[in-house]
């Protein structure tokens, strides 16, 4: 993998056999042969007392525990054992001396908690147990797969938030427990970050090599930084202060003429910049009414002062819903960096700020200069560990989880994207996703009711197509997904699908227009019964049978949908009496508004 760690051998006792080279190493290797036989030995000492300590590090329940001390790291006791700490690391030596603990449950053993022996940063219990064998065995272990990865499918996770966190923790219980040669080997992993990450990304990394101390690093991600379009004010919320004014020196570039900086700085207004901050202050103090006061003393708006982005970064929920109450703000506004208020909130991960963008129209399917979604950000966030993790009964579900199973789910509602530049990653991804579930959704209004959703269909310009073939009469080839043609270029594709899917989402929307009850039923269906109604003939006797019945259910439900339609489009004179003539008026009718809409 691109973050798999350097060979253990460039960390580990077997690495340093040149210690035989002593005074008691020249006399044994004074006789023929022995200077390949004794070192060797050595080596294999060394090896055998590493795997020997590891095994002190596999406790479970049926084996004896030797530990004599507890490091209680993120709510879980982790055993130690203090001579092997204190050999090792003078900061536990010192600790060890000065700090008794408290005492743990288990046998009356000294208790540490992991926070309050860190002056800043944070080591997760992954981290510790990584940095464990590392000062037990002499070896360094690769990080493990579910805290160091993200859950994006196509990432190829070198670069991705997880993987830098993780780097930055090893980073934090390096430098604090004074392990020198571990500082070392994540610098360099920590260096490789810097070039290749957003710059967003490198905000962790840079507040970590000023806290370490480690010069070359700080230096590295303070250009980086400096030569960002990231906002002052963000770099000030979110960096140590005097971080944050080298920054702005940078930024100044004292090279230029007097004249080259007038011309500079004559676009900054001083007294609109002053009116934007007070707006912000204002969202600080969680004090909406000033807002609102503040805005009618000037003539800044809250668009102008990205009001929706900075109270969905930095502030409290329900400071966004007063916001977004106000009805004043845009919020699909991007911010000077391409992102839309929803883009800053799937950063966050803050899942009832998602929601509440959502509920007043934020758009799912935005997408920033890079071609991300609001869900694809997220699942770049997300460690696989905190997504898949299982919740016991009455446990709060996790955040990350949430988020993204919620913008999934708009994703899925409102597959329709209003911005036709995508990346390849998202057209593999998100686009897919969008135009497959118009396919299976125009597929099953065309089973229920054939005829209305062939019209709807021919009015759209959309041929037939056919996801679930064993649910459908028919099957069309133009625009089928798994369709390959090698002599397709990538544009061409990606016009003809943009094509298909524009044709599918106006069929829908004719759908949803012209018999809105059962597309009601069809959008539901989609959302809570889809994956257990892919193929009614697979499955045991019974679950062929349930599945059966349900989709019986389904039919009734569509079709007393459809009455209700009826009914409504008669009350409105839509529809005639007659039967004979109801079917035709109801066509015509759909085809005259329709042709108003095209």
């Amino acid at each position: 993998m691109a973050i798999s760690t350097e060979p253990s051998s460039s960390l580990s006792f077997s690495s340093s056999s040149h210690l035989s080279n002593g005074s008691h190493g020249q006399n044994l290797c004074s006789s023929s042969g022995s200077e390949a036989v004794f070192p060797s030995l050595e080596v294999m000492g060394l090896n055998k007392l590493s795997s020997s300590l590891e095994q002190l590090l596999l406790v479970d329940a049926s084996a004896s525990d030797y530990s004599d001390a507890e490091v209680v790291v993120e709510e879980t006791p982790v055993g130690v054992h203090r001579c092997i700490l204190a050999s090792r690391s003078s900061f536990f030596n010192d600790l060890f001396k000065k700090d008794k603990g408290g005492i743990s449950d288990k046998g009356g053993k000294p208790k540490y908690c992991m926070k309050d022996m860190l002056p800043y940063g944070n080591v997760g219990y992954e981290a510790f147990l990584v940095f464990l064998n590392y000062a037990y065995t002499g070896r360094h272990k690769p990080s493990p797969m579910e805290v160091s990865t993200c859950v994006d499918n196509i990432c190829p996770h070198d670069s991705c938030r997880p993987a830098i966190n993780f780097a930055v923790e090893m980073m934090y219980a390096s430098s604090i427990f004074k392990m020198p040669e571990l500082v070392s080997l994540f610098q360099r992993r920590l260096l490789n970050f810097v070039g290749k990450s957003l710059v967003e990304d490198v905000i962790p990394i840079l507040v970590a090599s000023f806290h370490c101390e480690l010069s070359q690093l700080f230096a590295q991600c303070l250009d980086r930084v400096a030569r960002s379009d990231i906002e002052f004010i963000s770099l000030e919320k979110e960096l140590p202060y005097e971080v944050a004014e080298k920054i702005k020196l940078l930024r100044k570039k004292p090279e230029c003429s007097e004249e080259e900086e007038e011309d500079k700085i004559e676009f900054v207004d001083p007294l609109r910049e002053k009116r934007i901050r007070r707006i912000h202050k204002a969202l600080d103090s969680d004090d909406v009414e000033l807002v609102k006061l503040l805005l009618t003393e000037s003539d800044v708006t809250l668009d102008d002062a990205n009001a929706l982005h900075y109270a969905g970064a930095y502030c409290d929920p329900k400071v966004v819903n007063e916001v977004l109450g106000l009805g004043l703000a845009d919020v699909n506004l991007r911010n000077s960096r391409g992102y839309t208020v929803l883009h800053i909130a799937a950063m966050r991960k803050e899942p009832s700020i998602i929601v509440s963008l959502l509920n007043k129209g934020a758009r799912a399917s935005e997408l920033t200069s890079d071609g991300q979604s609001a869900v694809s950000i997220c699942r770049r966030l997300t460690r696989p560990k905190d997504y898949h993790a299982k919740m016991e009964q009455g446990q709060e579900t996790n955040k990350d989880r949430i988020c993204i199973d919620v913008l999934e789910r708009e994703m899925w509602r409102n597959p329709m994207a209003p911005e036709q530049s995508m990346s390849l990653h998202t057209m593999a991804d998100d686009f897919h996703m969008r135009l497959l579930y118009l396919e299976n959704r125009v597929a099953f209004a065309r089973l229920f009711f054939p005829s209305e959703a062939k019209l709807a269909m021919d009015i759209a310009h959309a041929e037939t197509t056919s996801e679930f073939a064993r649910l459908c009469a028919s099957k069309g080839s133009n625009g089928n997904l798994r369709e390959v043609d090698l002599n397709e270029t990538p544009l061409v594709q990606r016009k003809r699908l943009f094509s298909r899917m524009e044709a599918l989402g106006k069929t829908v929307d004719m759908g949803r227009r012209y018999f809105p009850h059962c597309s009601e039923v069809l959008d539901k269906f989609m959302e809570d019964d889809l994956p257990s109604m892919l193929y009614l003939e697979t499955g045991t006797p019974e679950e062929q049978k349930i599945k059966r019945t349900r989709f019986m259910e389904l039919k009734e439900d569509v079709q007393n949908a459809f009455n209700k339609d009826k009914a409504e489009f008669n009350r409105a004179g839509g529809l005639s009496s007659s039967s004979s003539s109801s079917s035709l008026k109801l066509k015509d009718g759909v085809k005259q508004k329709a042709r108003k809409l095209l």
